[in-house]
């Protein structure tokens, strides 16, 4: 009798190698895709001529991974079992029944078993049929095992496989950091997070101590930071030490965050979404990122990022103070308190760490001083005013080729340094009336009456003025809530009181367009069909949306 396994216990071994320990799908290191093979599979097993396997039931499991080859004579091994194993067994317990030999099997799926192999050379000549019909019933391959092959011979080619797959992925490891090491050199934060991203097909994003995105890759970008923000804020209403790793699971799967410090000073979180925990290879890489983010903002901490703040602060206490600002402030970034400034707005920016230092970048190729704060998805830059026009434009242009991107943007009117905040205005009005899709920039007073009329005028002038033409409007509306009549007058006014193309716009039938058009006149008071009328509503509009930039305005 050939022996089939060598005395163990029904455990034996305790230490397994697993599929988990071995990447799903990496990218080689010229940056290509490529699929890893995380385990042996049941399929695979058989293809080896060397040990004569064949499947005999189950065919449908047969692209299942094997974890381990564990050889045991038991009539319950199941407690024995942790799941992803290929069982063996020369079929001295499985039973003598039909019934048996299924209750047997359902047992090994019940437990999580990927296959059993079954021994044709010592108590059975062939599989039983008991065994074949339950393997095909609940899909568990089941092996005929020559007498030839030794239980051993399996259990080797299986370590054997797992071992080469753990070497390859380690191997998959190494050249994935020496290419996070690369992106980090040529494109910082932004590109390491990236690579990060395409080598794990996963979506990462990195947020700052105060919950700016620096940089994000994937298209589960809004749901990762979220994830990552709650476990900043989680962070921050704890006392004592600091938790530096954490999974969080959701019904959209899995998000592995950690903390990224350098100088044993937090400095943000990164985040990686995934359908399932991540393998240790993976893991690594993520750990490796971490490392790379943390050098790089470790690294310009005193200079660039310490700089930009104040920046930022600066911007943010003249736009809320005026010339209540300490004037030595401004003269740190070139400016002074008989300065005349303009304001440029830049939209569609991306991750704001990498939109302000490339923004910054520009700027100081054109060796001009200037204040900068960000919000949002846009940029708020201030330039003296006699470069305003020049800059604005250039400025557009070369951010939106370094990022990639295609940015709106818009310049205010030049105004003294501690009124900015009225061409911030301006600009922001600017780069609402233009079309940011399509990188349009918008020169606030190329806006002809718009810009003559309201450009200088205060939030409560003008909201006396769009008042007064359109409040009864509003009370109507409020009343109503399923028809707009302030809508209904602006499509009229867009389209030149072409009453059937309006009606389209805003998807009604013309004789309801007609109707509520008459209940405009009903309640202004006047007579839509004049031309002194229709300006006079149309300076109420244009009223009502500068107004509203006002508002969302820094």
């Amino acid at each position: 009798m050939i022996a089939r396994y060598p005395p163990e216990a029904p455990g034996f071994p305790a230490h397994r190698m697993t599929a988990s320990m071995v990447g799903r799908v990496l990218l080689d290191s010229s940056g290509r895709r490529e699929s890893v093979n995380v385990a042996i599979t049941v399929r695979r097993l058989t293809q080896r001529r060397d040990l004569g396997l064949s499947i005999v039931a189950g065919h449908e499991g047969a692209d299942h991974a094997i974890d381990w080859a564990h050889a045991i004579e038991l009539a319950d091994p199941t407690p024995w079992l942790a799941g992803g194993e290929l069982v063996m067994t020369t079929g001295l317990q499985i039973g003598t029944t039909a019934e048996e030999q299924f209750e047997y099997v359902a047992g090994l799926v019940q437990a999580g078993t990927v296959a059993l192999a079954f021994d044709t050379g010592t108590t059975f000549e062939r599989v039983p049929d008991g065994i074949r019909s339950a393997g095909d019933e609940l899909g568990l391959p089941i092996l005929a095992v020559p007498a030839s092959t030794p239980f051993i011979a399996i259990t080797r080619a299986v370590i054997d496989e797992l071992t080469a797959d753990q070497v390859r992925g380690v191997q998959r490891v190494v050249d994935q950091q020496e290419n996070f090491a690369r992106a980090t050199l040529r494109g910082g934060i932004p590109a390491v997070i990236s690579a990060l991203g395409r080598a794990l097909s996963s979506t990462v994003a990195v947020i700052d101590t105060d919950d700016r995105v620096l940089a994000a890759h994937g298209s589960d970008a809004a749901r990762v930071v979220r994830l990552a923000r709650q476990c900043a804020e989680s962070a921050r209403s704890r006392s004592g030490r600091r938790q530096t790793s954490k999974v969080v699971a959701d019904d959209d799967g899995y998000c592995t965050i950690q903390s990224v410090s350098a100088a044993q000073e937090l400095h943000g979180y990164l985040a990686v979404s995934s359908t399932e925990p991540l393998p240790s290879s993976e893991r690594l890489l993520v750990a490796h990122a971490v490392s790379l983010v943390s050098i790089e903002l470790g690294k310009p901490a005193k200079v660039v990022d310490t700089e930009q703040r104040l920046r930022a602060a600066v911007t943010q206490a003249l736009l809320s103070l005026g010339d209540h600002l300490d004037v030595s402030l401004l003269r740190y970034f070139g400016f002074d308190a008989d300065s005349r400034v303009a304001a440029i707005m830049l939209t569609n920016v991306g991750p704001l760490l990498t939109a302000e230092r490339q923004t910054a970048a520009a700027l100081a190729g054109h060796s001009t001083p200037y204040l900068m704060t960000a919000s949002a998805n846009e940029l708020t830059i201030i330039v003296p005013a006699e470069r305003s026009s020049e800059l604005g434009s250039q400025l557009q242009q070369q951010v939106s080729a370094q990022l990639q991107r295609t940015l709106g943007g818009g310049l205010g009117l030049p105004a003294p340094i501690f009124t900015a905040s009225l061409s911030v205005r301006q600009a922001t009005a600017a780069m609402r009336a233009g079309r940011p899709q399509t990188g349009q920039f918008v020169n606030f007073a190329d806006l002809g009456t718009f810009s003559l009329l309201l450009g200088s005028q205060s939030a409560e002038e003008l909201q006396t003025l769009e008042q007064s033409m359109l409040g009864a409007l509003d009370v109507y509306d409020a009343a109503h809530p399923a028809i707009s009549l302030v809508a209904t007058l602006t499509a009229f006014l867009d389209h030149n009181g072409q009453t059937e193309v309006a009606a389209a716009t805003l998807g009604v039938h013309r004789h309801t367009m007609r109707n509520r058009l008459n209940k405009v006149v009903e309640l202004t008071g006047r007579d839509i069909d004049s031309a002194h009328v229709r300006a006079e509503l149309w300076i109420a509009v244009k009223a009502r949306e500068l107004l509203g930039t006002m508002h969302e305005a820094p």
